[in-house]
């Protein structure tokens, strides 16, 4: 009954800002890392960003070049990635996804979410 839901995904002008939702379910989310990561078609999936259990984060600095962050709030059960200054190149559906353990990598990840549509136009 693990859950992952993503929202706050939609269509913004280069420049503008978003902030991601990721709300869990049927686990103990303070327990679980959090990441994010995203996928353009034909484009392997890519790591975001990370934070782990213990409050650690890690970013990756060529994609997210200062412009996004990655936070939780472990009493809504929720992890958010606000996204400023955004560029086309953003564009890719953004997945949230849990792992029990401390490092974020995509192969360590347990459960997914569905994703969430980010289109940003220029």
């Amino acid at each position: 009954q693990v859950q992952l839901v993503e929202s706050g995904g939609r269509l913004v002008q280069a420049g503008g800002s978003l902030r991601l939702s990721c709300a869990a379910s049927g686990l103990t989310f303070r327990s679980y890392s959090m990441g994010w990561f995203r996928q353009a078609p034909t484009k392997e999936r890519e790591f975001v960003a990370g934070i782990s259990w213990t409050g650690s984060i890690t970013y990756n600095d060529d994609s997210v070049k200062g412009r996004f962050t990655i936070s939780r709030d472990n009493a809504k059960n929720t992890v958010y990635l606000q996204m400023n200054s955004l560029k086309p190149e953003d564009t890719a559906v953004y997945y949230c996804a849990a792992s029990s353990r401390t490092v974020v990598i995509p192969d360590t990840m347990g459960y997914w979410g569905q994703g969430t549509q980010v289109t940003v136009s220029s």
